[in-house]
């Protein structure tokens, strides 16, 4: 069997995606799987063993002409699928694979997209409504759909020789110890605004750290935050914070490679948060506008702190009430509590190894 498996565009949602990967791997085991993804997910997925291998696709008019339509189109029906899954939710890859050729085109419904699957999947429902799903449990669903047996929930993630080079060189520059000394903060997130976390609370946090658990901090940042977390840094003044800020490329493999490491990471709710569970480090993440239910992973060390307010979730990339409380009131101490009982836990676990 030759099969195709179109993957999420965000981070978070291809983490989450990994136990439905894996599953349908087991399915196809003796044919061949092929994944179709955006570049980055490549790079996010770097490592697995999962894929005979993949065809990558790029809507932007700036990106090389084999990414482009005209040229993934081709590779899509040259691959000669005998079925394609959907774990995207997108009118234009269920377009795509309604294209390639392939006879069996399974997917969730909605979005325009139902008269192009021949196999579909409706979300379960409690009387006349329809429940929300984790996307974790969802895309299982879409697995099991296809024929996959039942797989773990649990997410899975991958480092290459050259992630982990880059982050022997980082390691060195930043003077960073060996072992499990060291926290990784990640501040910000492609989703927008309102996801940030203040400034002022991360350095504070970070000085906690370092003082009170004596810890290195890491500040991980991507290329549009390089002079926030410099900033943190800079307020801090303490030499055990550090950040990526000053290197040259970011790659998403050299922030894997990082957080794998890590004894602790406190995150905002960004594709960061899911290298933490996926690598298995007590992981803290801080939500505002979006939902902790919704992207529950279920693993122990996956720690979500949200205030709950009466406006959360809004799901608003920046605050539609222009207070922002939901990140602004979620306060240093009640971080640093959750971060104390998942350093205590994480401790416990390795005296018990």
């Amino acid at each position: 069997m030759r099969l195709g498996i179109f993957l999420p565009n965000w981070i978070g949602d291809v983490a989450m995606a990994t136990p439905a990967i894996r599953a349908l791997r087991k399915h196809v085991a003796g044919g061949e799987l092929i994944a179709v993804m955006r570049p980055y997910v490549a790079e996010a997925l770097g490592g697995n063993p999962w894929f005979d291998g993949q065809i990558l696709y790029d809507k932007k008019s700036s990106a090389a002409a084999e990414l482009q339509p005209p040229a993934v189109r081709q590779k899509l029906r040259d691959a000669r699928f005998d079925a394609v899954v959907l774990l995207t939710n997108s009118l234009r890859t269920a377009w795509m694979a309604y294209r390639s050729g392939a006879r069996q085109r399974i997917g969730m419904v909605g979005n325009l997209r139902t008269p192009l699957l021949t196999t579909r999947v409706y979300a379960p429902r409690k009387g006349r409504r329809s429940l929300t799903l984790p996307p974790t449990a969802g895309y299982l669903q879409i697995a099991y759909a296809a024929g996959a047996s039942p797989e773990a929930p649990t997410l899975e993630l991958f480092t290459t020789p050259a992630d982990e080079q880059l982050a022997d060189a980082v390691w060195k520059r930043l003077r960073l110890p060996s072992g499990d000394r060291v926290a990784v903060l990640n501040t910000g997130g492609a989703f927008g605004a309102a996801k940030d976390w203040p400034a002022a609370h991360f350095t504070l946090l970070a000085l906690r750290l370092a003082r009170e658990q004596g810890l290195h901090v890491v500040l991980n940042c991507g290329p549009a935050e390089r002079q926030a977390v410099r900033n943190i840094v800079a307020e801090a003044r303490d030499e055990r914070i550090v950040s990526l800020a000053e290197e040259e490329s970011l790659p998403l493999g050299l922030t894997k490679a990082m957080i794998r490491r890590a004894r602790l990471l406190v995150t905002t709710d960004s594709g960061p948060r899911f290298f933490g569970v996926a690598f298995g480090v007590p992981t803290v993440a801080l939500f505002g506008p979006t939902s902790v239910a919704y992207t529950r992973t279920g693993a122990a060390h996956d720690v979500g702190l949200s205030l709950g307010l009466d406006c959360q979730p809004c799901m608003a990339r920046t605050c539609p009430l222009g207070h922002h409380r939901c990140m602004k009131d979620l306060s240093v101490e009640r971080v640093w509590n959750a971060v104390s009982v998942a350093l205590a836990d994480a401790r416990r676990v390795r005296i018990a190894a």
